[in-house]
């Protein structure tokens, strides 16, 4: 006899509900239930964090137009991965103590309840950023046919890809001992960050010339940070 789906009442014909994809073997849930829905979630070869970082490492642009074409069960989603990634990052920026401005001065500025706000608020500053990348990179390639929530989809991964690094470089700004030290490895981020953008925008517009991706990359970029820096100056100086 067949069983009736819990999720939405239809008939199963099969392992999986034929209207919702419900499973029909729903498990209790118990403190089992929630150690493999994390695992699941988070590490899963198929479609956990892990795997959807690697594939952004491989083949970013072509991972992220995979997705948007239909292939999507593989991965993780974009914005929760953000969530997910910024979160952690936020975390960890919290409890080793790191201070990314922690050689600047200002009396206008108190630098130390900037960095304990950007440490708390990570995920949440993270993905208000995104919207502003979107809005430039949608302007500047718009002759490529894809939508403004497609490229939410575009930079939400492509953030993923650079929290992914920042988490790496955690340590090394942990133990880093002096001001060049510091900047080093800052700097040595943003070069990261610029090349992974520049890689990520070329696979993905690949229609286009390498030059003509490389000039749209760079003033989409420039556009996006500039609109970021006026608005947050103005945040800063009226709150």
């Amino acid at each position: 006899m067949a069983q009736e789906c819990k999720n939405c009442g239809t008939l199963y014909k099969g392992n999986f509900c034929n209207n919702c994809g419900q499973s029909q073997n729903i498990h209790k849930i118990n403190l089992s239930f929630v150690w493999h829905d994390l695992q699941h979630g988070l590490f899963h070869f198929d479609n956990g964090i892990i795997f959807t970082s690697w594939r952004l490492l491989k083949k970013p642009g072509i991972t992220i137009k995979e997705f948007i074409k239909g292939k999507r069960i593989r991965y993780f989603p974009p914005v929760s991965m953000v969530v997910v990634m910024a979160t952690l990052y936020g975390l960890l920026y919290h409890l080793l103590h790191i201070n990314t401005f922690k050689y600047a001065s200002s009396e206008a500025v108190n630098f130390n309840e900037l960095n304990e706000w950007l440490g708390s608020h990570y995920s949440i500053f993270t993905l208000l950023t995104i919207p502003f990348y979107s809005f430039c990179s949608y302007i500047f390639f718009k002759k490529q046919g894809y939508n403004f929530s497609e490229h939410i989809v575009l930079n939400s991964f492509l953030a993923s890809q650079r929290l992914f690094f920042s988490l790496l470089s955690l340590p090394f700004l942990y133990y880093a001992k002096s001001l060049n030290q510091f900047y080093t490895i800052s700097y040595l981020l943003v070069a990261i960050d610029v090349f992974l953008a520049y890689r990520g925008f070329d696979q993905f517009f690949d229609a286009i010339p390498k030059w003509k991706s490389f000039l749209l990359t760079t003033l989409c970029y420039l556009t996006a940070i500039l609109i970021l820096a006026i608005c947050l100056a103005i945040i800063i100086v009226t709150v």
